[in-house]
């Protein structure tokens, strides 16, 4: 594998490098602030087509491809990525700006996700075997014989991310859930890091030849603007849609899906704010660790990858009071001491200081504390402004998200205002509850305010931060619309294969007819519902 500077690079499509008839790309150090790397052809819309006509070609034999089959698949996959990763790394540093250790640390996240999916794979939850046997003396009408699994959708269209490069891109968790499911994809590239998407497409390439599989599993686009976004989203063998970035992108791919002919689902995580309730009790210390573990805690957070993390907490609610204010204090000497650093793209750091400058031109609106701008035309101070929570609600663009590391501290005067400050908020990733557990004071309202945020969020914390999602079985992280465009789905976890899967029912067909799940020798071994009991892989003959 390689991303030599020397030549020109292209497209994969089922495996082959395709080179690209509409111009060409380098990607930007946003550190130096030009371009960097090798060039990359561009393709045009015409060839995009190649690629989700392979895929279609692929999903035929791949959508039958049995559980450990696909879960090998899924573990070379992680295996090959590990290999090239110190390259990849390399690669990535140049093209986002992102520190060595953040980008081990999405490395493995990268190989594990894969390895987890390889797991729920194997487990077979996903194919929702139900079966209930005929009934034909049933009375007063006799039952049919009756089988359930799910299916996987078809071809599907996944758009790397900018934050992360690796986890949420080429062989992050859209892909890798959509592959467990059965479903072939097509990656649009992020033209942000061209060379780290193709090495990490060049690992999968490498694992579908390893392992016998259709090449069309798996195809990498690089393309220019949102043309080719708008192409993909619109070819009909194109099934489903995996997106991660903007709102206005996510609805415009949403809108594009909606339009066609066959009408097809977009799964977008697009923006949150991620709102932080702290309440009295929990500034006064207790199981919290008290007003300085408090306020290193939020800034860390906030300013952790220049905020440029889809949980950030852009909202800290904090009651008034002295030990409000202490609290706020602390938070504004620690974030004036903190410098900034730099940000993906010029675009992206130039979309957050226009946000900033948004937000605190509303009147009733402060600043707080400003740190220091980091190296470089791309790092700009981090920053924290304030308002009182009448202003807040009054004012429904306080709540807008932006994208670095920026918040605004809203002052309440009394925890039964929050329940209905936070019913108001738009749909969030994530929300955060910061209490003294063994406390009895704001029990009453922690509750009220828990069920109003259990409604917003789709996911609720308690005494923790919002940032750092750990991938594994329980996980969420999605939520209503715009945190995504459909609340009821995740991005993360073992959950997220239900995204590309349909129920489909088999109802009195022959057995030598019956697909493998639902067949009655369970060949796959999985775990299945009969006659809504379930019945642990062997043990049907006892069931």
């Amino acid at each position: 594998m390689s991303t030599s500077t020397e030549q020109t690079h292209h497209s994969l499509i089922a495996g082959e490098p395709v080179p690209g008839t509409d111009g060409t790309t380098r990607a930007v150090d946003p550190a130096r602030n030009a371009e960097s790397g090798p060039e990359f052809s561009l393709l045009d819309n015409g060839q995009v087509a190649e690629a989700t006509r392979a895929a279609a070609e692929a999903f035929a034999d791949y959508r039958k491809v049995g559980p450990e089959a696909r879960a090998a698949f899924l573990e070379t996959a992680a295996e090959r990525i590990e290999q090239a990763g110190e390259e990849i790394i390399a690669d990535a540093m140049r093209e986002t700006g992102l520190p060595e250790a953040r980008l081990k640390g999405e490395l493995a996240r990268t190989a594990n996700q894969l390895r987890l999916f390889a797991k729920v794979s194997r487990a077979g939850d996903h194919h929702g075997v139900r079966i209930e046997p005929a009934l034909p003396d049933r009375k007063p009408l006799p039952r049919p014989d009756l089988r359930q699994r799910t299916l996987p959708l078809g071809p599907v269209a996944v758009f790397g991310a900018s934050n992360f490069p690796l986890a949420f891109s080429v062989a992050g968790g859209d892909t890798a859930s959509a592959l467990a499911a059965g479903c072939p994809v097509v990656v649009k590239a992020h033209n942000a890091h061209p060379a780290t998407s193709l090495l990490v497409g060049q690992a999968l390439s490498t694992a579908v030849a390893e392992h016998g599989l259709p090449a069309g599993v798996f195809s990498l686009v690089h393309g220019r603007g949102n043309a080719i976004g708008q192409a993909l989203v619109s070819d009909p063998r194109i099934k489903a849609v995996g997106f991660t970035g903007s709102r206005r992108g996510g609805t415009a791919l949403a809108a594009t899906a909606a339009a066609r002919p066959e009408p097809i689902p977009v799964f977008a995580e697009m923006s949150s704010v991620n709102p932080v309730f702290v309440l009295p009790s929990s500034i006064a210390g207790g199981d919290t660790g008290g007003r300085d573990a408090l306020a290193d805690g939020f800034v860390t957070s906030l300013n952790g990858s220049a905020g440029q993390l889809c949980t950030a907490p852009g909202l800290l609610f904090v009651p008034e009071g002295s030990d409000g204010d202490d609290l706020v204090t602390r938070i504004t000497e620690k974030l004036s001491a903190a410098d900034g650093t730099t940000m993906l793209t010029p675009d992206i750091c130039s979309a957050r200081v226009e946000a900033e400058k948004t937000l605190a031109s509303v009147d009733g609106v402060d600043e707080l504390g400003r740190g220091g701008a980091g190296a470089g035309e791309n790092a700009p101070a981090p920053a924290v402004h304030t308002t009182d929570v009448e202003t807040f609600a009054n004012t429904p663009r306080l709540s807008d998200e932006v994208f670095g590391a920026v918040c605004l501290v809203v002052r309440y005067t009394s925890a039964d205002q929050l329940p209905s400050v936070a019913g108001a908020l738009e749909g969030q990733l994530t929300a955060t509850l910061w209490i003294d557990t063994e406390a009895d004071a704001d029990h009453g309202a922690v509750r009220d305010l828990l069920e109003s945020l259990e409604l917003r969020a789709g996911r609720v914390l308690v005494n923790g931060w919002p940032t750092g999602v750990d991938v594994g079985d329980a996980m969420v992280h999605g939520g209503p619309y715009p945190a995504t465009s459909d609340g009821r789905s995740t991005s993360v976890g073992a959950g997220a294969i239900e995204r590309f899967l349909r129920p489909v029912v088999y109802q009195n067909v022959p057995a030598s007819l019956l697909p493998a799940p639902v067949r009655e020798d369970n060949p796959w071994n999985l775990t299945r519902r009969v006659d809504g009991v379930p019945v642990v892989a062997g043990e049907e003959e006892n069931a």
